[in-house]
């Protein structure tokens, strides 16, 4: 009998080392997911935080330069131009922002609540830098929209607050808020009916050919201006001498 109890106790001590041993294992092989799982995170948040970077400075480029030829074009002081370029460059900023979320079915007042929250820090960093940073470049405020110094100016005001505003959406990314907010909505299915489904969706590849094509072509506007002002005074001072 005793050794019958010896045998059962033995047993039971095995099946309990084989558990524990068991539990240890899974344990372990959670633990290493949960690793690998940051590391991806971490290149992920990156990722997610260069494009909600691009979808801001794309909106902000837009909406600054649409503001500066309305300003332009109707005659407002340089301080009012300003002021409605700033307001157009949150305005498209907030409405890149939302389509994706429209797409998804989320309704407009609900898309733009999640907007406000997501990208307002965000795009108030990159329009602060953006214009201390064209207020430095001499002349760049006042050169006007076909000037080669405007459009320099703007690319490296633009680069700047992009840097700027990169390591703010990934702090925010890293806490759960900014660009975290919307990006449930980006991987749902996009609906398939209604005007919905008309909605255009911008990759961050296409958002930075924008801009590159935004800024080359009123550089290459800015430089034809120059140069053929630059040959008008030759030409007239050759008529005036007929």
């Amino acid at each position: 009998m005793t050794s019958h109890d010896g045998h059962l106790h033995a047993g039971h001590d095995h099946a309990g080392d084989q558990h524990s041993m068991h539990e240890g294992h899974e344990g372990h092989g959670d633990h290493s997911g949960h690793d690998a799982h940051g590391a991806h995170g971490g290149g992920g948040v990156n990722a997610m935080a260069a494009s909600a970077t691009l979808h801001c400075l794309t909106g902000c480029a837009i909406g600054e330069i649409a503001g500066l030829m309305i300003g332009t074009a109707i005659g407002l002081s340089t301080g009012w131009t300003i002021a409605l370029a700033v307001t157009l460059a949150f305005a498209f900023g907030y409405a890149l922002s939302t389509l994706p979320l429209l797409k998804s079915g989320l309704a407009v007042g609900a898309a733009f609540s999640v907007v406000l929250a997501a990208d307002t820090l965000s795009i108030a960093t990159m329009e602060l830098v953006d214009n201390l940073v064209m207020a430095l470049i001499p002349g760049a405020m006042e050169a006007g929209l076909v000037n080669v110094v405007f459009w320099i100016g703007m690319m490296i005001a633009l680069s700047v607050a992009f840097v700027a505003a990169f390591p703010v959406n990934r702090y925010l990314l890293q806490r759960g808020k900014g660009h975290a907010l919307t990006h449930q909505y980006h991987g749902a299915e996009p609906v398939q009916e209604g005007v919905r489904r008309f909605i255009p969706s911008f990759s961050s590849g296409a958002l930075a050919a924008v801009i590159i094509a935004f800024m080359l072509g009123g550089l290459s506007v800015a430089i034809a201006d120059e140069m053929g002002g630059g040959s008008a005074p030759v030409e007239q001072v050759e008529m005036e001498g007929h």
